[in-house]
């Protein structure tokens, strides 16, 4: 998978992108009229249990605003905290402060979301590694997957060049599965293969080509063990579609290597934050 970068120049760039969307065209009208020479200082507070995320977007978007905001974080990235944490102190000018709460609230809410959500399904999940998809929101996928490995998964391809991934609609649009199979091994080129199955049949026709991984999609527990088994040692296992917390821990006992879930990134809820005077 294609390494995700999360240096300061993209942090500045993101968070640029974030403030122009919410100041443009004539900035916070509404805080300009509060004296500016109000300097406060204002408490970032956990309204829930969560594992925390982002305190960097946070800390560039006041810089942004205002290089004099002072931004002490107290809770740094990948911790659990607790309800009521005390997540940041900030201190500065309140117009500017205002000016950018709601951006900087919306990054770490976000990114706090996501990884709270990851980590309770790997926490359900025993050994099974729990992984994110290209279900990501346009244009946030870097933040996101950096959101997924925050709460302890890992990441899926990144882009479509990361790997090949054989899935049912390629399958849908060639006579000769197998085929399309041989074909990936031969333009292979050091990318991984992974091939998506939704019965065991499937599986049995390609058995014993040299592919990477099989993915065992939409299928029940049962079906999956079965699968399972009969990969064990040749093809590393995933598998996908439908997991959710009430069903996670019995599709990791099927001793699948990889469980993939879109609803870590496509529409997990925010985490709820306040910046408290």
């Amino acid at each position: 998978m294609s390494k995700i970068q999360l240096s300061k120049n993209f942090i500045k760039s993101s968070c640029k992108l974030a403030l122009n969307e919410d100041l443009f065209p004539s900035g916070d009208i509404t805080s300009d009229i509060i004296d500016n020479n109000q300097i406060k200082k204002i408490k970032l507070i956990s309204n829930q249990k969560c594992i925390i995320g982002g305190m960097d977007f946070f800390k560039e978007t006041f810089r942004l605003i205002d290089r004099k905001i002072k931004c002490k974080i107290k809770k740094k990235d990948g911790l659990e905290i607790k309800k009521g944490s005390v997540v940041a102190i900030i201190e500065g000018n309140i117009k500017n402060i205002l000016s950018g709460e709601r951006v900087a609230l919306n990054f770490i809410s976000h990114i706090s979301g996501i990884a709270t959500k990851t980590n309770q399904f790997v926490k359900k999940a025993n050994k099974t590694k729990i992984c994110c998809t290209r279900k990501t929101i346009p244009n946030l996928r870097v933040i996101q997957k950096y959101a997924v490995k925050l709460g302890g998964g890992i990441n899926h391809r990144f882009n479509l060049s990361d790997e090949f991934l054989i899935k049912d609609n390629h399958i849908g649009f060639t006579k000769n599965f197998e085929n399309l199979v041989k074909k990936s091994i031969k333009l292979k080129r050091g990318k991984k293969i992974t091939v998506e199955v939704d019965n065991l049949k499937q599986f049995k026709k390609i058995f014993g080509l040299k592919f990477d991984r099989i993915l065992f999609d939409n299928m029940n527990p049962n079906l999956i063990k079965k699968g399972v088994k009969l990969a064990r040692n040749l093809y590393e296992t995933e598998a996908s579609g439908g997991v959710n917390l009430q069903n996670i821990s019995k599709i990791a006992s099927t001793g699948v290597d990889r469980i993939s879930i879109g609803e870590l990134t496509h529409s997990v809820n925010a985490i709820d934050f306040k910046l408290e005077i």
